[in-house]
Parts: structure tokens; C-alpha cells; sequence
């Protein structure tokens, strides 16, 4: 019986440190931090179009949100579209909002993910429209301290005198 709680006990250790990381090469998830921002512009009869564009080098994801016809807007329709590239680098022209001030003033766009460099255009209509959107950065720590690593070395050497699992002898003759 004390052999069977020994392996009881070897087991619960293993599956406790199996949780944080620590065995099998396993590893603790690094911190993640996200940060949000927004961006927007406006389109209306004297300026049609805005172009947004990002650094080479960008960690950043982008996102079309919301339309709005702001204060001043007639009661027209307000046809808004992106240009950008498609999978084969054309440039495309595709409609995303029909805005008319007396039946639909604003349109969601539910996080809608634009591969900058991105072109919004008044193609009718003359506004004002207001495009909000945001930018989200997720970064992913992979620092380890020294403390952390000396840690996983200790649970290393732990891990080697822990007793192995055995599978249960059968008894053979049993009724």
C-alpha cells in the first residue's frame, strides 16, 4: 500500500506542475499584453478620398468599425468605398456603406480587418462621413528572468527523482 501512495503521490506532482508549465519541456504561457487605438478621418465634397497607410514594420492589426454621417450631411445617399489589393495585387474598388441621412445615418462594420495600404473614397454623395476604426497591438513578452530559469532547472532535477508510474500487476486465478 505504501508503494501505491508513493506513485499516487509521484502522479499528483507530476499532473500539479504539468498545470504551470514545468514539465515535459512544457512551458508557462509568456504574458500577453493588448493595447488599442483609434484612428479616423473624414470624407465629404472637398476632400473624396484618405489613404491609410502603416509602417513596413507593423505589429498591428486594423480595423474598420463604424460609419457615421455627421452634422451638416443632406439627405442623399453617401456611397463609401475601399481600394485596396486583392489576393492577386489588383487594385479592387469594393462598396462598404450606402449612408442616407433620413434611414440609415451610421453603419457597424463589426471589426471589419483592412491589409493597409487601405483607400476610403466618397464615390457619391458629399458627406460629411466620419470612418472610425482602431488598431490593436498585441505584444507577447518572451523574457525569462534568471530566477525563472534557475526554477526550471531545480524542477528538472525534481522531475528525475520523482518515482515512475507502474502499470498494476494482474492477478491471474481471481474469481
Amino acid at each position: 500500500m505504501a508503494a501505491g501512495t508513493a506513485a499516487a503521490l509521484a502522479f499528483l506532482s507530476q499532473e500539479s506542475r504539468a498545470r504551470t508549465g514545468g514539465i515535459g519541456g512544457l512551458r508557462v504561457p509568456a504574458p500577453v499584453t493588448m493595447d488599442s487605438f483609434f484612428f479616423g478621418c473624414e470624407l465629404s465634397g472637398h476632400t473624396r478620398s484618405f489613404t491609410f497607410k502603416v509602417e513596413e514594420e507593423d505589429d498591428a492589426d486594423h480595423f474598420l468599425c463604424l460609419l457615421c454621417l455627421t452634422e451638416g450631411a443632406k439627405d442623399e445617399c453617401n456611397v463609401v468605398e475601399v481600394v485596396a489589393r486583392n489576393h492577386d495585387h489588383q487594385e479592387i474598388a469594393v462598396p462598404v456603406a450606402n449612408l442616407k441621412l433620413s434611414c440609415q445615418p451610421m453603419l457597424s462594420l463589426d471589426d471589419f480587418q483592412l491589409q493597409p495600404p487601405v483607400t476610403f473614397r466618397l464615390k457619391s454623395g458629399s458627406g460629411p462621413v466620419r470612418i472610425t476604426g482602431r488598431h490593436q497591438i498585441v505584444t507577447i513578452s518572451n523574457d525569462v528572468s534568471e530566477e525563472e530559469e534557475s526554477e526550471e532547472e531545480g524542477s528538472e532535477e525534481e522531475e528525475a527523482e520523482l518515482c515512475s508510474i507502474l502499470p498494476a500487476k494482474k492477478q491471474g486465478g481471481r474469481p
